[in-house]
């Protein structure tokens, strides 16, 4: 019976078990030998499955006037006793092997493909954070993740969002303290990055479209975790900034340091260059000071 193939993959049962049980669920209560004739099983082996099926917490025994019986218990019931037997049995694994594992001798660099996998891991790194979070991200990001920020905020973490995106108005993803300035490279994909704690890091781009394809780099190391946590803290600093000294802030500066922010624009972005893939457009180099001011009134 398909029926019986089931219940033995779902809940562990043998063979013997799942035919008993279910034969007990059509037609209760049974004794054992009414109970092998209705299953087809062995009556040799009825009892001991019987006995089996009453340790699992499956079967109830009932004692009558004409003998022993024995009932199917709810479905409902069985699968609540056999899930919390599930999670401690997982919870009392974990807590076996973080004893024997040994502390890591390096701290690891992940890479993992997929939007699936960075979204996991980001949700891993937001739900055990103890202290803050560090985050940059896109507005489809920021709503795929705002659960797990929500709760990761009742727990008194403090959140720091830098929203890539700028949106004009609150659109209900970023949590926390929110920054917005549009401070990504304009080539059609976007960033995720996300600092747990000061302790661990995750970088991820998504490519355009609908997201499917993504890169993740998920790390520990020491100098990552740093530059990660910096672009987030320099990004918001100095856009603020610029964004507050506005045309004011080329008279407050020396002309060494013009001279030195004119060498620093970012590689590939020229002066009145339309983000548009295709476009002809081609100006003349864009200093750092120029960039930043494009990029912070950029919508």
């Amino acid at each position: 019976m398909p029926e019986i193939l089931e219940v033995r993959q779902q809940l562990g049962f043998g063979d013997y078990e799942a035919r008993a049980y279910v034969a007990l669920l059509q037609r209760s209560p049974l004794n054992g030998y009414e109970l092998a004739k209705a299953s087809g099983l062995p009556r040799a082996n009825v009892y001991s499955v019987l006995d089996k099926l009453e340790e699992r917490g499956a079967v109830m025994r009932l004692d009558t006037q004409s003998g022993t019986r024995y009932a199917a218990v709810p479905p409902s019931e069985l699968v609540g006793h056999i899930g919390s037997r599930f999670s401690e049995n997982l919870s009392a694994a974990r807590h076996m092997l973080e004893d024997m594992a040994a502390p890591p001798e390096y701290e690891y660099v992940w890479n993992a493909r997929g939007y699936g996998s960075l979204l996991d891991h980001a949700r891993t790194l937001i739900d055990t954070a103890q202290k803050r979070l560090l985050v940059a991200t896109w507005t489809q990001e920021a709503h795929a993740l705002a659960g797990n920020l929500a709760a990761a905020e009742e727990r008194g973490v403090e959140v720091v969002t830098l929203c890539l995106r700028a949106c004009a108005a609150e659109c209900g993803g970023c949590r926390g303290a929110i920054f917005r300035y549009r401070l990504a490279p304009e080539y059609g994909s976007r960033w995720l990055v996300l600092v747990q704690d000061e302790v661990e890091a995750l970088a991820g781009e998504i490519g355009p479209g609908d997201g499917d394809e993504a890169l993740t780099v998920r790390t520990r190391q020491r100098l990552l975790v740093e530059l990660s946590a910096w672009y987030i803290r320099h990004s918001i600093a100095l856009a603020g900034v610029v964004s507050d000294l506005g045309e004011q802030l080329p008279d407050l500066l020396s002309a060494q340091t013009l001279a030195s922010l004119a060498s620093l624009g970012p590689g590939g972005y020229r002066q009145g260059e339309d983000s548009e893939e295709g476009s002809s457009d081609q100006g003349a180099e864009t200093g750092w000071l120029e960039y930043m001011q494009q990029a912070i009134n950029r919508r």
